[in-house]
């Protein structure tokens, strides 16, 4: 009876390694960049490029994944060029007609097209996972009848080569890029748009030099049954809740952490909470934050306690790209077990966020954002496949097999051990290409 089961459990494990092997093979990855971005010492862009290159036809996204790199390929460490942000954007033109954008939204939860983005980052996006497990995706490519699909990059990064204070550059600190604001205003995005130049050291002589995100995108092709669409969310600490679409309303997008006021240096905490809503049921397939330096994480959590997801960032400790030292070099995710956590439309949830707000200054320009990706229904058992009807005959085959000789259950089962070997090996390399930038820098090519 023993070597009955040590057969048929070693049948059992070679079948589920093919089928997951088998799926692994449905992902299809390509690798673009954008258009040329031309940055010298101090300069600033921040750019929207539109029809920028993508995937086509009706495809479910797995993962987005994005490095800045200079002309030859090589990675741009973040003291140089400071990625502050970029955003991916969907959006819609009547076919044969005219060029004006419709911009296609997340599903929420901000006004009108703010942060209506489908993926997002800046400084974190090397070591942030992106990668969406089976079964789910983001659904593309169906846009209505007469309307053509395209995709808009935003990106604003900030050259801090030789510049006089790089905390500041980064932070957008008004008075070093010559600009007056008012009203209170120090820092901020206001003061660091796109041509803006921070004050760089007096003598210091570097060149223009061209940078492009580079950026993989990691999609299947769209099945119905096989796939589940997931909804996009982005909540954000600043939302006044209101929605009369004035500035000072709504979604803010960055504030200020001012500095501790007892003197304290050594270790003064700014938390900042949002009460909110989703519109939308459903069971959380993924969550992740999006902070700046200082940060000190967020987390997502119902009015009694119970957290949902938090997220917390990952410093860099030394010099190469990826892991800068002193910069918010990735963020940590969340992936619950499927169907573990759900929330209900309409139910009250708190997004906290932390930063420091030790030492004299403060930060200014500062992000609380969290994505959460949210699934309307569960996977369902999979229906029965040419692959579990031969386990069930190998398993009843068992008892064939336990009259066979050793000598040919030996053959047998080295023969079997080496496809496990084989395909154990190959879909762990897969996996690991797949959710590895959340564990460790690695350049991603396609």
């Amino acid at each position: 009876m023993g070597h009955q089961f040590t057969r048929a459990h070693l049948l059992l494990v070679l079948i589920i390694a093919s089928a997951v092997a088998s799926r692994a093979h449905k992902l299809k990855s390509a690798t673009f960049l954008s258009p040329e971005l031309v940055l010298a010492p101090g300069s600033v862009t921040n750019t929207f490029h539109y029809n920028v290159d993508f995937p086509t036809g009706h495809i479910g996204i797995k993962s987005f994944h994005v490095e800045p790199v200079d002309s030859s390929g090589r990675p741009i460490p973040l003291y140089d060029t400071y990625l502050h942000h970029w955003a991916l954007n969907r959006y819609v033109i009547p076919k044969g007609g005219s060029d004006s954008a419709n911009f296609v939204r997340n599903d929420g939860i901000c006004q009108g097209n703010i942060l209506g983005q489908h993926y997002g980052s800046g400084s974190e996006t090397r070591r942030t996972a992106t990668f969406l497990p089976d079964p789910y995706a983001i659904e593309i490519g169906n846009p209505e009848e007469g309307f053509e699909e395209r995709w808009m990059l935003g990106i604003h990064a900030i050259d801090t080569r030789g510049v006089v204070d790089g905390q500041g550059c980064r932070e957008c600190f008004c008075e070093l890029y010559n600009v007056t604001i008012g009203g209170g205003y120090d820092g901020g995005l206001k003061c660091c748009e796109d041509g803006d130049q921070c004050r760089v050291k007096l003598g210091f002589q570097g060149r223009k030099r061209s940078v492009y995100l580079r950026y993989t995108v990691k999609w299947v092709d769209w099945v119905d049954g096989e796939f589940l669409p997931v909804k996009v969310f982005i909540a954000d600490v600043t939302d006044t809740g209101e929605r009369d679409m004035t500035e000072t309303t709504g979604c803010q997008v960055e504030y200020e952490v001012e500095p501790c006021s007892n003197g304290d240096d050594d270790w003064c905490v700014d938390v900042k909470r949002l009460n909110f809503t989703l519109p939308a049921s459903g069971y959380v397939v993924y969550g992740v934050g999006h902070q700046h330096s200082g940060a000190l994480g967020q987390a997502v959590y119902r009015q009694n306690g119970e957290v949902i997801c938090k997220s917390v960032p990952i410093y860099g400790t030394g010099h190469e790209a990826g892991n800068e030292a002193g910069f918010v070099v990735g963020m940590s995710t969340c992936y619950p077990e499927p169907g573990s956590v759900n929330v209900t439309a309409g139910e009250q949830l708190i997004l906290e966020t932390n930063y420091s707000s030790s030492g004299a200054r403060g930060h200014f320009g500062v992000m609380g954002l969290f994505h959460i990706f949210i699934a309307d229904q569960l996977p369902q058992p999979p229906k029965p496949t040419m692959a579990t009807t031969f386990l069930h005959r190998s398993i009843s085959a068992a008892h064939v097999l336990s009259g066979f000789s050793a000598e040919s259950w030996t053959i047998l089962a080295v023969s079997g051990l080496a496809a496990l070997l084989v395909g154990v090996v190959g879909f762990s390399i897969w996996v690991k290409k797949q959710r590895g930038a959340e564990d460790g820098y690695q350049v991603i090519m396609a």
